[in-house]
Parts: C-alpha cells; structure tokens; sequence
C-alpha cells in the first residue's frame, strides 16, 4: 500500500465507514481505527491527518482521559492535522475549552449553515450553505484558542478551527451526498491542511499485492470456496497471478443459484485460464436438508452448516489426490474486517460468515487478497486485471442463494418458479435506462396466494415481488425508478410465462426503513 495514509478514529458513527471512503475518493488510502487505539510510532508511519468520526452519544470525561489526552498531544507534537465530525467536532471543542450543552439544540437532516469571515477549510462552500446534520448537543462558548468558521440556527458553533490552524471541527456531515459541496471540506483538510501529495488509487495497487501474496505464500498451495461474486472472483484472479496453477478453487452448486449461473460462473472461470477449478454438485443434500423448513435465519444455519460439510469433504479428496494445503483463501474486503473489530493492518480477526470452519487435520493460515478494499474498489481492481465485466458487474447476491427470497418451505418446484421469474427481470431490466444505476434486482416469491383470471379460469396462484434498488454501498437504498411500460412488461411476462403466478406487485420501500432483502 502507499506510504501515505489518513487514520479515522471510530466513535461508532453510522456514517465511519463513508468518511473513510470519501478521503480514498479523494485519493488519500484511509484506515478505520479504534477509539482506544493508541496512538504509537509504528501506527502513525505516513499519517499526515486524522479524523474523529461521529458517534451516538454526549462526550463525558471518560471520552477526554487516555488514550484521546495523550493521542492529541502526539498528534500536536507532531504537527498531524486533526478535523472532528459530529460527535468528534464536540470532543475536540470541548478539549480545546469550549462548553458542551447537552440536547439544547436539535438539528436534523437539512440545515442552513452561514459562513463568518474567514472560511479557512470551508473555501468551497457557498457563504450561506445548506448542510445535512444529525445531533442535538451543541458546542457554546468558544474559547479564544478556537476561531469559528460557520453558525448555523441562532449563532451556534457549526464549525471551529483552533488558533494554530491544526485542529477542525465540523459540526454537520460534509461525507453524505446530503451535504452539497462537502466533498471540497475533505479535500482542504487532505490536501491544504495535512499536505498529502500523492493520490492513491485502488488498482495501482495490484504489483504490491501479487508481491506480497507470492511471498507470503511461498511455494505452498491455497484451497478456496469460490461463489462467481466479485469478491471472491478478484481474490481469487490475484491469487492465481501470484501463485499459478497451485490455487485449488471449490464452486459449491447448491441447488439454490439463479437461472444459468452455474454455467456461468464456470465458463468465465474456463476463460481466465484456471487450471483448478473443481464444481461440486451438492443441490441434492442441500435441498434434503433443507424440507420444511421455513424461518430464514433457520435456512442461513442450515445453508452455511452444509457448505461446511461439502467444503471439508471435497477439502480432503484433494488433499489426497494433490498433497497438503497450507492456505486458506478469502475474499474478505475491508468493512468485514473493521465489523469484526479487525481494524488495524495487522490485525486478522476474520467475520464469522466469512470464515470456513475446517476440520482439524486441515491446519491453515487465511490469506486475504482483498482485505483492504471497499466494494467499489473491489471492482476496479477487477477491471484492471481483465476480468470479464459480467462477473465484475454481477449484483450482490446473499450467500443462502434463492432460498431467502422464498417465503416458505424450499421445493424443486418454488426454485423453478422463482428462478424463472427472476430470469424475466434480469433480462428486461438490462434493457432499461436505469439498469447501470442498479445495486441489486430481484424476485421475491412470498407465501401468499389470491385469485385471479387467466383464460376465463379462476387461478388461485402465487404472487411474485419485484425488488429493484440503487445504493453505494448497501447502507442505505432508495427504490429504482424503472420505465412504466417495462415494468408493466415484467409483470405481464411473468404472469403469463410462469406457470404458478398470477399477481406481480412491485416494492417501493426504500432502505430504511426496509431492508434490501426480504428475509
């Protein structure tokens, strides 16, 4: 990775993993630490800033004490710029002298800032800004070490910078899309405050990758679960250019996958050249251990438990055939890393729905090609590398496969349905302006039948949800907005193309409150 790098400091903000994203947008390699990090030489190697980040509570004394008291006077000493956001602009005011008046000034979702004469960090802003917050303690009675740079409401503090110029705070949210020109508030504090030169880009990453995967592991060999998503298709294309034909990759078909895609997955996989691509057909024992069940958390147990199975069984056939294996391979990326608490680069705690449990002849260490990315950067790297932009362009898709999106016992007969509902929409919406805005579009078969009309009959069949969303990054989503008359055309086709259906509604519940999937 580049030597330079920004920490941002976790005080359990909803929006933690959106600044870090942003200052890597802007061409600064961001890391997430914890807020009892402390602040040693061997962290702060190529830091040039670091950012607080907001957080769901009023700051106490304990927030003040060690390691935040000594941490600051590192950061001074060394002259490490420093910018607050919500919650972190109050604890840094409150460092540097000022009050904190608990719950006296609620302001949520759009608010009008006003800029006082000296913008300093705030240059790109308008004189009078609208800006997205969400807090309701309030920063009063700045000392003289703090100059405010914007109020917002009556006169309240909105933005602050200390007399040295090296310390910012920000009371509103200049990361959120909410917050127009916010991205310019980042942008001075990287580059005019802290002096970060370089600009650092996911997939001019990939030789120092390779480099570190080919040493690493040496002339080992690595096994790996391999699904066709993206995170595990770009690890799994790094691996292999680092280490050749000694990469072992298992595609579990599961019974549960969409219309054609295991022929997909393991022509794209012919494609690229892998030489040990090996698909286990397990439909049979999945869907057997699967009859009657119907609660969703009950199938993700089962789905996971039997991947488990096959994967060791499969695991020690080529163990035999090939010799030992000494790695693991993941496609871990960033956020399930810092979810788990593994936020520093030297950590390697590992999400449990990420991590294979294997038996315990199989002694592996995990390695992970892709543990410091984001999504987004995920995809890049996989376009620098050539992968086949079907793979790289593939929408999330949750690892129990279509059996969360049916509302009720998994049968051959409900895959069928499903899969060819789902098999309709994928291949309309394609044709819709919409669909490269598109994070996920799917069918949801729900376990409720009604009364319809076919031929002059009386049906008595199914209903199917269309669910079409766009999001960054899966934290929040807001309902597409397809085309009338091809939305129309879905539900026509489905309902005269799959026999078993009769009623099409769509979902326009965006994300929150709702959730992207069902169940």
């Amino acid at each position: 990775m580049n030597q330079e790098r920004i920490l941002i400091v976790d005080y359990g903000g909803q929006y933690t993993h959106l600044i870090s994203r942003r200052c890597r947008e802007l061409g600064v390699y961001a890391e997430i630490v914890p807020q009892n990090a402390v602040f040693k030489e061997s962290l702060l190697g190529g830091v040039r800033g670091v950012i607080l980040s907001g957080g769901p509570r009023t700051v106490s004394e304990s927030d003040l004490s060690e390691p935040f008291d000594t941490n600051q006077e590192t950061l001074r000493e060394q002259g490490i710029g420093v910018l607050g956001i919500c919650f972190g602009h109050q604890l840094l005011a409150k460092k540097l002298g000022a009050n904190i008046d608990e719950g006296e000034n609620p302001e949520y979702g759009q608010t009008e800032i006003t800029l006082s004469g000296n913008p300093s960090i705030l240059h790109g802003l308008e004189k009078a800004q609208h800006v997205w917050m969400s807090h309701s303690d309030q920063v009063s009675n700045p000392p003289d070490t703090m100059q405010v740079l914007a109020t917002s409401n009556e006169g309240h503090v909105a933005a602050f910078a200390s007399s040295d110029s090296r310390v910012f705070g920000v009371q509103f949210h200049p990361e959120v899309a909410h917050t127009p020109n916010g991205m310019t508030v980042l942008d001075a504090f990287l580059r005019d405050v802290c002096g970060y030169q370089h600009k650092w880009m996911p997939e001019d990453q990939i030789q120092e990758i390779t480099k570190q995967l080919t040493e690493e592991i040496g002339k080992e060999k690595v096994i790996m679960g391999t699904s066709g998503g993206v995170d595990s298709t770009v690890a799994a294309v790094l691996l292999q250019h680092a280490i050749g034909n000694r990469l072992f990759c298992v595609f579990v078909d599961n019974g549960l996958l969409r219309f054609g895609e295991r022929e997909e997955v393991e022509s794209a996989f012919q494609s690229m050249g892998f030489e040990n691509f090996i698909t286990v057909d397990a439909a049979d024992e999945f869907l057997k251990n699967l009859d009657g069940i119907i609660d969703p958390e009950e199938k993700r147990r089962i789905i996971a438990d039997t991947f488990i199975e096959v994967f060791e069984r499969t695991a020690e056939q080529l163990r035999e055939e090939y010799g030992d294996f000494a790695f693991l391979g993941q496609g871990t990326i960033y956020p399930d890393r810092v979810e788990s608490a593994a936020t520093g680069s030297a950590t390697a705690v590992i999400k449990s729905h990420h991590n294979v449990k294997l038996p315990d002849w199989i002694r592996l260490s995990v390695v992970e090609p892709l543990k410091h990315f984001y999504k987004d950067e995920v995809r890049a790297v996989g376009e620098e590398l050539g992968i086949p932009s079907e793979m790289i362009s593939r929408q999330p898709f949750p690892g129990p496969s279509l059996a969360i999106r049916i509302g009720g016992p998994v049968t051959k007969n409900q895959l069928t349905i499903l899969r060819q509902a789902d098999r309709i929409l994928q291949e309309e919406v394609r044709r819709d302006s919409i669909y490269p805005r598109i994070w996920q579009s799917f069918c949801v078969l729900i376990p409720i039948r009604s009364v319809g009309v076919m031929g002059d009959e009386r049906t008595y069949d199914q209903a199917v949800v269309l669910r079409i969303v766009e999001s960054r990054d899966a934290m929040t989503a807001s309902v597409s907005r397809p085309n009338w008359d091809n939305l129309l055309r879905i539900a026509s086709r489905i309902a005269n193309e799959v026999e078993g259906v009769n009623r099409v509604v769509y979902d326009i519940t965006s994300k929150p409150p709702g959730t992207i999937e069902w169940y």
